[in-house]
C-alpha cells in the first residue's frame, strides 16, 4: 500500500515536521508514505477574484502533474463530506481490498483547491468547517490516516 500526500506550499515549522515524521514512522509498517510538495504561488493582497481564479489554477496544474491515473485521490475540501475515524478506516480498508493500492490526499493552498482538482478526486472529504492552516491539516491527516490503520488492526491506540 502507498500512501501519498500532494500539498501546496513547504512545511516551515519545526513542530510540525516533527509530528508528521513520528507519524509516517508509525505508519511505516503499514505502507510506504511520503510527502510531495508543490511550489505555492503568491497571492498579492486585495486580489481580485479572477487573480485568485488563476492562483488556484496555476497550484492545481501542479498538483494534478503529481497524480497518476491509477491513484485514488481524497481532496480535502471544506464542503467534503464529513467521516468519523471508523468510517475513514473503514473507507481505506475497502480501497485496500478492492484493489486500490495508491491512495493519494490532496491538501490546497490558502485559497483552496482548484475546480479541476476536484474533479480528479475520487472522493472530497472534510475535517469540519472550520479553516485550519494547510501546515497543521498535514499533521491531522498524518495522524488520522495512522488512526485508520490502528482501528483496522484492532488496536487500542483508537481508545
Amino acid at each position: 500500500m502507498n500512501i501519498k500526500f500532494v500539498v501546496v506550499g513547504k512545511l516551515k515549522e519545526k513542530y510540525f515536521k516533527a509530528g508528521i515524521a513520528e507519524y509516517a514512522k508509525r505508519m511505516s509498517r503499514f505502507c510506504k508514505f511520503k510527502i510531495e510538495e508543490v511550489k505555492d504561488e503568491p497571492t498579492p493582497e486585495g486580489a481580485s477574484q479572477a487573480q485568485m481564479d488563476k492562483i488556484m489554477d496555476i497550484e492545481g496544474t501542479r498538483i494534478l502533474d503529481h497524480i497518476k491515473n491509477n491513484e485514488y485521490v481524497y481532496a480535502l475540501a471544506i464542503w467534503g463530506k464529513e467521516l468519523t475515524s471508523e468510517k475513514f478506516a473503514k473507507e481505506i480498508k475497502d480501497l485496500m481490498t478492492y484493489g486500490h493500492s495508491k491512495i493519494t490526499f490532496v491538501i490546497g493552498g490558502s485559497l483552496g483547491l482548484a475546480p479541476k482538482v476536484l474533479k480528479r478526486a475520487d472522493e472530497q472529504i472534510s475535517f469540519g468547517r472550520f479553516t485550519m492552516p494547510h501546515q497543521l491539516m498535514r499533521l491531522v491527516l498524518s495522524e488520522q490516516v495512522y488512526r485508520a490503520f490502528m482501528i483496522n488492526e484492532g488496536s487500542p491506540y483508537h481508545k
